[in-house]
C-alpha cells in the first residue's frame, strides 16, 4: 500500500517540554495524531478509562455498536470504503475476543485495520481475573502483529508502529492491548515517537531484471491473462491497471476481491474467475500461456484443482507480500514490490519492446470473444411462481449507479452480487473474500457510510446474514446512518442448500430457517425494521421492485430494510464443483462447455 503523507510527519518539529498525560489520554492523543477521525466501539470495564477520555474529544467520531463483532466488520467496511484505516474498540475478555472473527476476516481481506482492547490491570494477568484473557496469544496468527502494552510511556510509539504495519507494505489488522493500569497511569507524551521495527522493511520497488524477464515474457506470449487480485485495489493501482492493460492488449480477469478494480464495461474485461466466474474468464485462464497474476495468491476458489490449473501458462506473479509467490503455483518470474509502482515499471519496460517483437494475439481474443457471445451471464426465470434474485441484485445495481458501494454478505447473495452489478470503480464493492464470514454485510455497509456518508450504500444480504447482525440497526437509527438493506429471503441457508441439492442428493438437511414464502416468517423483517426504527418494505411481485428500490434511494432520513422474498431453489451458474479441474466449469446445471485440449474448441453441451 502507497504511504503517502502520514500523519506521523505532521506534528514533527521543535522538540519541548513533554507534557504529562495518562495512558488513556496518551491514547487519544495518538489517534488524533495519526488523523483518526471515526472509531467504532462498545466500552467496557477494563477499557473504561480511556472511553472517559474519548467523551471529550472533539475531533474523533465515536460510533457505539451492538456488538464488538460489529464494530470490527465496520472498521473494515470504513477502511474497504475509503482506503484509509479503520479502527475498533472492545473491553477484555469477551469483548475482545468478539473481534476476533473481524481480525481474521481483515487479515484474510488485507484490510488496514487497527483493533485496540483493554485488559485487565498486569498485576493480575496470568491469573484468570475477570474477564481476562490472552488476546494477544489468541490474535497472534490472524494480525501482522499484536502488541500488549503496560507502560503508559509506550502508548504513543506503539499506537504510531501498530498504524505504520497496518497500512504499509501488505495491509491487514494490528492489535493493541493496554492494561487497565497502563491507561490509568500517567508519562511524558513524547510526539513524534521513534519507531523501531527491525525486519519490518517491506519492499515496494521490484528489481529491473525481474520487470525485463516479464516484459519478455509477455512479448512472446499469445495466449496472456492479466491475473488481477485485491491487491490492486489496496494499493491504489487501478489508474496503472488500466493503462498497463489497453498498452497491452491483454485480457483481464477480476477476482471476488478485485471487482472494480478494473471497469466492467471495458471491452477486455472476461469477467470474475474461479468457482463462480464467467465462463470465458474460467476458461481464458485456463487456456493461457501467460498469466501475469497482479496482488492475487492464487486461491482455491479460483485456481480449483491446483494442479491441473492453467497447466500450458508460465506465471509471473507480483505481490507486495513475498510469502505468497510460489506458495500454491510456481512463479517463473517472481516479483516483489507493490502492484502501483510494479505496473509504472512494467509499462515502461513493454513500452521499450518493438512492435515487430511482439506476439500476435489476434486468434486469443477470438476465441475468448466468442466464449463470451456463447456464454453470457445469464439465470433461469423460477418455476414456483417467486422472484429472481438475480434480476432484484441487477435492478439494484442499475437504479443506484456506479458511484454506489455495495456490501454483500457470503453464500449465494454473495456471488449474485459479485455477477450482477457492474463494478466500474474500485472501492464499490465490499465483502468478506477469503473469511466468507456470514454477517459482515450490515456493519461493514454502516463502516462505509460513515467514511463515505455522500455516497449510496447497500447492504445486500441472505437472511441468514442478517440475522447474524441485524442488532447494528440499532445503531445506525441512533446514529443517522442511512444505509439501504436488500434481505434476499429465501427462507434458507441458500448456498448449503444448494450444495445439498447438487451433492448430496437433495437432503436439505437444518438450512431451512422458516423467513420466507409459506412459513412461519420467523422473524418477519418488516416489523423487525420497524421496531427498530428503520423503514420496512417487502416485495413479492415483480411490478413492486422497482418501485421499492426507488423509494430506499429517496429515503435518506433513516435506514430502510426491504424483504425481498425470493425463490429457494435459484441456483449459482456458473459453477465448478469443489476439487475438479476448471476445465470442468458448468455453464448451467447440466449443460458445460466442452474443452479440447489441442484446439480448444468451447461449445456448450448437456452433460
Amino acid at each position: 500500500m502507497p504511504t503517502e503523507a502520514t500523519p506521523l510527519s505532521a506534528a514533527a518539529g521543535a522538540r519541548r517540554t513533554p507534557e504529562t498525560l495518562t495512558g488513556s489520554g496518551a491514547v487519544l492523543r495518538t489517534l488524533e495524531h495519526l488523523g483518526i477521525t471515526d472509531v467504532f466501539g462498545l466500552p467496557g470495564g477494563a477499557i473504561i478509562p480511556f472511553y472517559d477520555e474519548l467523551m471529550a474529544s472533539e475531533t474523533i467520531r465515536h460510533i457505539l455498536v451492538r456488538h464488538e463483532q460489529g464494530a470490527g466488520h465496520a472498521a473494515e467496511g470504513y477502511a474497504s470504503a475509503s482506503g484509509k484505516v479503520g479502527v475498533a474498540i472492545a473491553t477484555s475478555g469477551p469483548g475482545a475476543t468478539n473481534l476476533v472473527t473481524a481480525i481474521a476476516d481483515a487479515y484474510m481481506d488485507s484490510v488496514p485495520f487497527i483493533a485496540i482492547t483493554g485488559q485487565v490491570f498486569s498485576t493480575l494477568m496470568g491469573t484468570d481475573a475477570f474477564q481476562e484473557a490472552d488476546i494477544v496469544g489468541i490474535t497472534m496468527p490472524i494480525t501482522k502483529h499484536s502488541f500488549l502494552v503496560t507502560d503508559p510511556a509506550d502508548v504513543p510509539a506503539t499506537l504510531a508502529a501498530a498504524y505504520q504495519i497496518a497500512t504499509t507494505g501488505r495491509p491487514g489488522p494490528v492489535l493493541v492491548d493496554i492494561t487497565k493500569d497502563a491507561q490509568q497511569k500517567s508519562a511524558p507524551y513524547v510526539w513524534p515517537p521513534k519507531i523501531d521495527l527491525p525486519g519490518y522493511r517491506p519492499v515496494t520497488k521490484a528489481h529491473g531484471k525481474q520487470i525485463a524477464a516479464a516484459a519478455q515474457l509477455l512479448a512472446e506470449s499469445e495466449r496472456p491473462v492479466l491475473y488481477v487480485g485485491g491487491g490492486v485495489i489496496r494499493s491504489r493501482a487501478t489508474a496503472e491497471l488500466l493503462r498497463f492493460a489497453e498498452a497491452t492488449g491483454a485480457p483481464v480477469v477480476t477476482t471476488l476481491m478485485a471487482r472494480g478494480a478494473f471497469p466492467d464495461s471495458h471491452a477486455q474485461h472476461l469477467g470474475m474467475p474461479g468457482m463462480h466466474g464467467t465462463v470465458p474468464a474460467v476458461l481464458g485462464l485456463q487456456d493461457s500461456d501467460l498469466i501475469i497474476a497482479l496482488g492475487a495468491r492464487f486461491d482455491d476458489r479460483v485456481t480449483g484443482k491446483a494442479d491441473e490449473f492453467a497447466p500450458n501458462a508460465k506465471v509471473v506473479h507480483v505481490d507486495i507480500d513475498p510469502a505468497e509467490i510460489s506458495k500454491i503455483r510456481f512463479a517463473d518470474v517472481p516479483i516483489v514490490g507493490d502492484a502501483r509502482e510494479v505496473l509504472k515499471d512494467l509499462l515502461d519496460a513493454w513500452n521499450g519492446v518493438p512492435a515487430d517483437e511482439r506476439a500476435s494475439t489476434t486468434e486469443w481474443w477470438a476465441k475468448l470473444e466468442q466464449l463470451k457471445v456463447d456464454f453470457p451471464l445469464g439465470y433461469a426465470e423460477p418455476t414456483d411462481g417467486l422472484l429472481a434474485p438475480q434480476a432484484i441484485i441487477k435492478r439494484i445495481g442499475e437504479l443506484t449507479g456506479p458511484e454506489g458501494i455495495f456490501a454483500s454478505g457470503v453464500g449465494q447473495h454473495q456471488m449474485w452480487s459479485a455477477q450482477f452489478i457492474r463494478y466500474e470503480r474500485p472501492n464499490a464493492w465490499l465483502n468478506s473474500g477469503g473469511a466468507g464470514t456470514m454477517g459482515y454485510s450490515v456493519p461493514a455497509a454502516m463502516g462505509a457510510k460513515v467514511a463515505e456518508p455522500d455516497r449510496v450504500v447497500w447492504a445486500i444480504d441472505g437472511d441468514g446474514c442478517f440475522q447474524m447482525t441485524n442488532q447494528e440497526l440499532a445503531t445506525c437509527v441512533i446514529n443517522d446512518i442511512p444505509i439501504k438493506v436488500a434481505v434476499i429471503n429465501n427462507s434458507s441457508l441458500g448456498m448449503v442448500r444448494q450444495w445439498q441439492t447438487l451433492f448430496y442428493d437433495g437432503r436439505h438437511s437444518f438450512t431451512d430457517l422458516q423467513t420466507g414464502h409459506g412459513t412461519r416468517r420467523v422473524p418477519d423483517f418488516v416489523k423487525l425494521a420497524d421496531a427498530y426504527g428503520a423503514l420496512g418494505i417487502r416485495v413479492e411481485k415483480a411490478e413492486e421492485v422497482d418501485a421499492a428500490i426507488q423509494l430506499a434511494l429517496e429515503t435518506n432520513d433513516r435506514p430502510v430494510v426491504i424483504d425481498f422474498v425470493v425463490s429457494r431453489d435459484s441456483m449459482v451458474w456458473p459453477m465448478v464443483p469443489q476439487g475438479v479441474s476448471n476445465s470442468s466449469i458448468e455453464y448451467a446445471q447440466a449443460l458445460a462447455p466442452t474443452w479440447d485440449d489441442e484446439d480448444a474448441d468451447m461449445t456448450g453441451e448437456t452433460a
